[in-house]
C-alpha cells in the first residue's frame, strides 16, 4: 500500500517537479511531473488533489490506478492533468520493477534490441558556428544531429544555443528566469528561402551518413509547411518536426500530399485520442510524445503500440524539461517497444546530476537505461536543496510587423 506521496521541486540549472512514492514497506519510486514554463500549475494539481488519493491504495495495481485518475476526475485529458497522471504512473512503474528486483523494460516484455539511438543538438549564429556545434557532437559519438542556425536577417530563431557567448557547450534551454516579456522575432519567407540551403551545406560539408533532422517549431501554415518539405527532399532528412500547428491534424492531409519528407510531430499532444487521426491515416511518421506528458509509460506504450499498426514509429520527446526520471522512463520504453525510431537526447547540467542519480549509458549514439531495478533513478534530497525553485518562462515569437505567432 502507499503510505505517502511527496511533491518534490527543485531547479537545478532549471525547474523540475518530481513526485516521490513511498509504500508502507518503505519502497520508493520516482515520477517526472514537470510542465515547462508551468511547473507549479502540475505540483499543484499533484499535491492537493491527487496525493490525498494515494493514500492506501495498492501500488501493485498500476493499470486501476491509471483509469482511476483519468476517469474519476471527469475533466480528461490536457497539459496538466496527463503530465499528473504520468508522474504516478512512472512512480508506480519504479516501484513495481523494484520490488521484481528487475528493470522495468524486463517488465514491459524484454529488449527488443540492445540500445536505443538517440540525437542530439547543434545549431549556430551562422553556419560557421553550426559547423563547429556539429562537430562537437560527432566527437562526442552522435550519429544523428537535428540542426537549427539562426535565419540572415532575422536575428535569431529557434533553438539556438547561447552557450557559445558563455564559453560553455552547446546547450539550448528556451525558458528563461526573468519576466513575460521575452519575445523573439519571425520572418517565414526568409526562413523558407535559407532551410534548403542549410541543409545544402550540411550535405556538402558532413556528407550523406550523417542522420539529419531539423524543427520547425509549429511556425508554418499548411501550404508553406509543404512547401518546405518538398524543398528539403533532395537532403534526406530523418524527419522534419512540427512543421505546422498540430491543433488541427487535419492539416496534416495537404503537407503530406505534397511531400515525401518524413514527419515527426506530437510534443504537445498528450493522449491517444490526440494521435488517433495523426496515426490512422499516416498522416506523421513518428510520434513525439513523451512518457511525461502524455500519461506515463503506461498511456505511451498504447499510443505506440496504436502507431505499430499503421507503420508508425516512435520518436519520443527528450529536451532538458524532461527531468532524468522521465528520460529514464523513456529509454526502458524505448528498448522494449518493437517499433522504436528514434530518441531525442539532450544532456542534462552536471548540477541536475546532482540532484539525479542515473544509472543510463550512452555509448556510439545510442543509449541503454541500464539494469538497476526500476527505472535505475534516485532524487537526491540534500542536493536538491540547494537548488530551491526560480520562476522562468518560455518566450513568445512575434512576426516583423509585431503580431504574435506560434512559438
Amino acid at each position: 500500500m502507499i503510505r505517502t506521496a511527496e511533491v518534490l521541486v527543485s531547479s537545478p540549472s532549471r525547474n523540475f517537479v518530481t513526485l516521490r512514492i513511498t509504500t508502507e514497506d518503505g519502497v520508493v519510486g520516482l515520477g517526472d511531473a514537470t510542465l515547462n514554463g508551468r511547473e507549479l500549475a502540475v505540483a499543484a494539481y499533484l499535491r492537493d488533489h491527487i496525493a490525498p488519493l494515494l493514500i492506501g491504495i495498492d501500488a501493485q495495481r498500476i493499470e486501476d490506478t491509471w483509469q482511476f485518475l483519468y476517469r474519476s476526475a471527469y475533466w480528461r485529458r490536457g497539459p496538466v492533468t496527463m503530465t499528473a497522471i504520468a508522474a504516478v504512473d512512472v512512480a508506480l512503474w519504479d516501484i513495481k520493477g523494484k520490488l521484481a528486483g528487475m528493470p522495468v523494460y524486463q517488465l514491459l516484455g524484454g529488449a527488443s534490441r540492445d540500445s536505443a539511438l538517440v540525437y542530439a543538438h547543434a545549431s549556430g549564429a551562422d553556419l560557421e558556428d553550426l559547423g563547429d556545434s556539429i562537430r562537437s557532437r560527432l566527437e562526442e559519438g552522435y550519429r544523428a544531429i537535428r540542426l537549427q542556425v539562426a535565419v540572415p536577417g532575422m536575428g535569431g530563431g529557434y533553438g539556438i544555443s547561447s552557450a557559445r557567448e558563455s564559453g560553455g557547450r552547446y546547450t539550448y534551454e528556451p525558458a528563461k528566469r526573468a519576466g513575460l516579456t521575452i519575445e523573439e522575432g519571425w520572418d517565414t519567407r526568409r526562413y523558407l528561402a535559407y532551410a534548403p540551403k542549410l541543409f545544402e551545406w550540411a550535405r556538402s560539408t558532413f556528407g550523406d551518413e550523417l542522420i539529419l533532422l531539423h524543427d520547425a517549431h509549429h511556425r508554418l501554415t499548411p501550404n508553406e509547411a509543404a512547401r518546405l518539405g518538398r524543398s528539403l527532399e533532395p537532403y534526406d532528412l530523418f524527419w522534419l518536426e512540427d512543421v505546422t500547428p498540430v491543433d488541427d491534424p487535419e492539416a496534416l492531409r495537404l503537407v503530406r500530399k505534397h511531400t515525401t519528407t518524413p514527419l515527426a510531430i506530437g510534443e504537445v499532444l498528450t493522449s491517444v485520442w490526440d494521435f488517433r487521426t495523426l496515426i490512422q491515416e499516416q498522416l506523421i511518421d513518428y510520434v513525439r510524445a513523451s512518457v511525461t506528458h502524455a500519461g506515463g509509460i503506461t498511456h505511451l506504450k498504447r499510443i505506440f503500440e496504436l502507431a505499430a499498426l499503421h507503420q508508425v514509429r516512435s520518436g519520443s520527446h527528450g529536451p532538458t524539461d524532461i527531468s532524468p526520471v522521465g528520460m529514464a522512463a523513456a529509454l526502458h520504453l524505448d528498448l522494449a517497444i518493437h517499433n522504436f525510431g528514434i530518441q531525442e537526447h539532450m544532456a542534462h547540467h552536471t548540477a541536475t546530476a546532482e540532484v539525479f542519480h542515473t544509472s543510463y549509458s550512452f555509448d556510439a549514439g545510442a543509449m541503454h537505461p541500464g539494469d538497476a531495478p526500476g527505472l535505475g533513478v534516485e532524487y537526491d534530497d540534500l542536493a536538491a536543496a540547494r537548488f530551491p525553485y526560480e520562476p522562468a518562462y518560455l518566450p513568445a515569437a512575434r512576426l516583423r510587423d509585431g503580431t504574435i505567432h506560434d512559438w
